[in-house]
Parts: C-alpha cells; sequence; structure tokens
C-alpha cells in the first residue's frame, strides 16, 4: 500500500505521522504519478503548524513539489504512462504516489535526476518570480542576496548572475558561501564577520545594492533599508528570521519600493505568467545553466529529520525525500 506523511493535529514535525492509505480510482482527466522524490520547502514547517498563509483542513500531507514516473492515466491528453514528471502540488507531496491533473505536471529536464527534478520548480520559480517579474533585475546593477545558501538564496545568486548582475552573497558559514561562490557569487559576506550593511557599502563604494533579495526578514531586512541604492528594490520572499519592520523614512530618502513576492500565487491569478516561467526555467536546465543543490536526500520515513534540517538551517540548498 502506498505511504504518506500525515498532518492530523498542527504542531512540529515530530507531531506528524507517516501512514498507508488506499489508492483511489482516477477520475477522468486525471494521472497517477508514482513519486520518486519529493521537495522539501519551509512552507512545508510553516502549514504544518499552522502559520502559513495556506491552511489545509485536517488531515494533510505537506509537500509541494515532486518528481516521479506516470503509472496510469485516465482520458489525460499529451501524458503518457512512463513518462518522468515533476508534480506542481499545493501539498500532498510526501507521499508514494500522487493523483493530478495535466496542468500540474512539467516534464523532468533530462539534465536531472528525481531529486532534483523535486527541488527545482518551487525554488528556481521563487527567484525567477522575484528577479524577473518583481524586481526588474538589469544587466549591471547590484544584487544583494539573504540566505544564499538555502534553496531559494541559491537559485536567486544563479539566476541573478545569468541576468548580468553583480551578485553580492549572505550567509552563515564558510561551507554555504562557497557553493554560492560555485553558483556565481561576485563578492562573499559572512553575517557573523561583519556587519553587512557595512559590507555592502564597502564593495559598492558607498553607493549600496540596487535589488535585496530577502527570503530571511527580521533585522536583515531592516538592515538592508541602510545599504540601498537610489531607486532601489527590496524584495521580500519570506521571514524565516522573523517579521522585518519598515523604516518609511529610509525608503523615501532612497526612493525605494518594498515588494512581496508570491509566486505561486502570481500564477494562479496570470496562468500567463506560469507559462513563461515554466519554459524558461526548464529551457536553462536542459542547457545546463541552472541546478538543485541537493545537499541531503532522506528516506520518506525520515521526514521529520528532514523537515528539521531547514528549521535549524543546516541544508545547503535543498532537501528531498527520496521513495525506493
Amino acid at each position: 500500500m502506498p505511504r504518506a506523511v500525515v498532518c492530523r493535529e498542527l504542531g512540529p514535525p515530530e507531531s506528524l505521522r507517516l501512514e498507508t492509505f488506499d489508492a483511489v480510482p482516477l477520475a477522468p482527466g486525471q494521472v497517477r504519478v508514482a513519486i520518486r522524490a519529493a521537495g522539501l520547502n519551509f512552507p512545508d514547517v510553516l502549514m504544518a503548524a499552522g502559520e502559513y498563509q495556506l491552511k489545509p483542513p485536517l488531515p494533510f500531507t505537506p509537500g509541494m513539489e515532486a518528481a516521479g514516473d506516470v503509472v496510469e492515466v485516465n482520458q489525460a491528453a499529451g501524458i503518457a504512462v512512463g513518462d518522468k514528471v515533476i508534480v506542481k502540488m499545493r501539498h500532498g507531496a510526501y507521499s508514494d504516489e500522487a493523483v493530478a491533473a495535466p496542468s500540474q505536471l512539467v516534464k523532468l529536464p533530462s539534465t536531472f535526476d528525481y531529486a532534483e527534478g523535486a527541488t527545482f520548480l518551487a525554488g528556481h520559480g521563487t527567484a525567477y518570480h522575484a528577479l524577473i517579474d518583481r524586481g526588474r533585475l538589469q544587466p549591471g546593477e547590484v544584487l544583494l542576496v539573504h540566505g544564499a545558501g538555502g534553496g531559494v538564496g541559491l537559485a536567486a545568486v544563479e539566476i541573478g548572475k545569468m541576468l548580468g548582475a553583480t551578485v553580492i552573497a549572505t550567509a552563515s558559514s564558510d561551507e554555504k558561501l562557497e557553493i554560492a561562490k560555485e553558483r556565481g557569487a561576485d563578492h562573499l559576506i559572512r553575517y557573523d564577520r561583519e556587519p553587512f550593511r557595512d559590507a555592502v557599502k564597502r564593495i559598492t563604494d558607498g553607493q549600496g545594492a540596487d535589488v535585496v533579495f530577502d527570503p530571511v526578514g527580521g533585522e536583515v531586512f531592516e538592515n538592508s533599508m541602510r545599504c540601498i541604492n537610489w531607486g532601489a528594490r527590496l524584495l521580500i520572499i519570506g521571514f524565516t528570521g522573523g517579521i522585518g519592520l519598515a523604516k518609511t523614512n529610509l525608503l523615501m530618502i532612497k526612493g525605494a519600493s518594498v515588494l512581496g513576492v508570491r509566486a505561486g500565487e502570481a500564477v494562479r491569478r496570470n496562468p500567463a505568467l506560469g507559462e513563461v516561467r515554466i519554459k524558461a526555467l526548464t529551457g536553462w536546465a536542459e542547457a545546463g545553466k541552472v541546478r538543485p543543490n541537493v545537499s541531503h536526500r532522506l528516506p520518506l520515513e525520515d521526514y521529520a529529520r528532514a523537515m528539521r534540517l531547514l528549521i535549524d538551517r543546516k541544508a545547503i540548498g535543498r532537501v528531498a525525500l527520496v521513495m525506493e
């Protein structure tokens, strides 16, 4: 019988349970995918704790993205048994199988294994939406990426460099910064060695960053406002470090903008954005220009330990659950 990680009560990862379930028959237009890997994202942790903006009714299975093989098709055009696919979900990926519509499926890039496919679209899609759709990053601009050792941070480094920006990466360890350097970062800042706002001013000869990519929030966001250039765009990706407070005087003085980034919601409101984004990302993947850095691959039964890697910021890039 297939297995799934189930949230029956809101709380920490340890409150989740691995359960078996009966596979349901497919309705017309549906596809069954045998999941080979599921990607972990910080919203999974927040959702299980009841702290995310999306609050599925209990019980539910966490997980926003997966990759695997199509094993059954019921009148779904353009999909065939044996296709290797990425599955886009709002939740439900921590499982051995998924029932999906064709619109949720993307062909797995030939350059990726299942774990890379399962950790691709959420992180790189968010970075794409932030830098291109929202931030309008231009060649020659200075991009400051916070949390550059994380999944979305590394994706932002990779895409920012490809777009022609000068990329400044911040992280909490030399190991994380080394990976960021491999992905294209031009300048590296460790939070504990120098206040990053001073380092950014030093690197830019006092001008500051043109675009700030911030999945951290809290004091990081507040200090970012003190090292921005005129007309800067501060991109709010998340709040793993807490909710930041905007100093409106600092924003006014620099003519700066603060932009919220919700890649998934943007596509739900404007599906055409998603089509352009996926075409670009999969094209870059096939060309070898982008690739998730999967630092940990754990079996499905180790879901709590895998989620703790995100909470404790032990991952470098992405974490995947791998099904046998």
